[in-house]
């Protein structure tokens, strides 16, 4: 669905694979709440040594990235094993595996992500934070190691952090907006997702650059997230590359978030609600499954980007990566 993921495949492919060395992610969970990380590589990538686990609040967890891996990693919150079966299940971002372990397992939508390829074209590593698939937490990206420090002294303008510091779900445009009934707003659906129309999935007459445009939906995403992919098509401002074999990358979940924010209830797990799923819960998502004609999509979206801006506008002016 995201053509940005043809980009990181076109790199895979490219991968210059001889010499070079794995790569660590730092997973860091500045949540008030715990979340699970699932990993995912991508078809004819090397596994990974783990597929997923529990970080609760304040914890990091290191995983070794094999020379030329390709993949994507993400959160899932509220997590829970069923107490009759034992199957695991998250609200967001689940895995359908039925375990802590992804085990091949992509994000069900919808997802914030971080997708990789290192060891990839012109000895780059290519990364992002997508919001093409949705968003359900906040996620940066940030380049270390001597790559990183070689690229902030000496012009590596696209070796940078990115992705979403922004929390919004509270202020998510009510036709996207995912709430679990106890838990409240949890997560927030692509209009592709929501709609499964072809101007907002890129597809069809609109797969391609030159049709598919910024729809009124994305830019509530692009306007708090500027650094994140917004739709598919979003390359220019998203995708960024440090120096392959000697860069390493820290994901955290949540960075920065102050207590003030935890306490206002716009993040209802950060608020102190349930961590884990709570017996009976049900998803509920708001117009998702209306198929609306896209004249009225774009007019209900306008009134919502409208006021969602305005909502957000102090998270925003944070969540920027200078």
């Amino acid at each position: 669905m995201a053509a940005h993921s043809c980009l990181l495949a076109l790199a895979a492919a490219l991968a210059l694979v001889a010499g070079a060395r794995s790569a660590t992610f730092t997973i860091s969970n500045g949540c008030g709440y715990t979340v699970w990380p699932g990993l995912l590589s991508s078809a004819g990538s090397a596994a990974l040594p783990t597929t997923g686990f529990a970080l609760a609040p304040g914890e990091s967890r290191a995983v070794a990235a094999p020379a030329g891996w390709s993949g994507r990693l993400w959160g899932r919150t509220l997590c829970a094993a069923d107490a009759s079966t034992g199957r695991f299940a998250c609200a967001t971002g689940d895995c359908g595996s039925g375990t802590v372990q992804c085990a091949g397992g992509g994000a069900a939508t919808p997802a914030t992500l971080a997708e990789f390829t290192l060891d990839g074209s012109g000895g780059l590593d290519f990364f992002d934070v997508s919001l093409v698939d949705g968003y359900n937490l906040p996620m940066v990206i940030t380049p270390t190691g001597s790559g990183a420090s070689a690229a902030s002294s000496g012009g590596g303008g696209k070796c940078a952090a990115t992705g979403c510091a922004a929390e919004l779900n509270a202020a998510c445009p009510a036709g996207l907006r995912v709430d679990a009934a106890a838990d409240g707003p949890v997560a927030c659906r692509s209009a592709c997702d929501a709609f499964g129309d072809a101007q907002y999935c890129c597809s069809g007459e609109y797969g391609n650059p030159s049709t598919c445009k910024p729809s009124a939906y994305s830019q509530f995403f692009k306007a708090a997230c500027p650094r994140a992919y917004s739709y598919a098509y979003d390359d220019a401002t998203s995708t960024f590359t440090c120096a392959a074999g000697s860069t390493d990358y820290t994901v955290t979940f949540c960075p920065g978030v102050p207590t003030s924010v935890k306490s206002t209830g716009q993040n209802p797990q950060a608020a102190g609600l349930p961590q884990q799923m709570n017996n009976g819960t049900t998803m509920v998502f708001f117009g998702g499954n209306a198929q609306q004609t896209s004249a009225a999509a774009a007019a209900q979206a306008t009134a919502n980007f409208l006021v969602a801006v305005a909502v957000t506008a102090a998270v925003a002016v944070s969540a920027l990566l200078l």
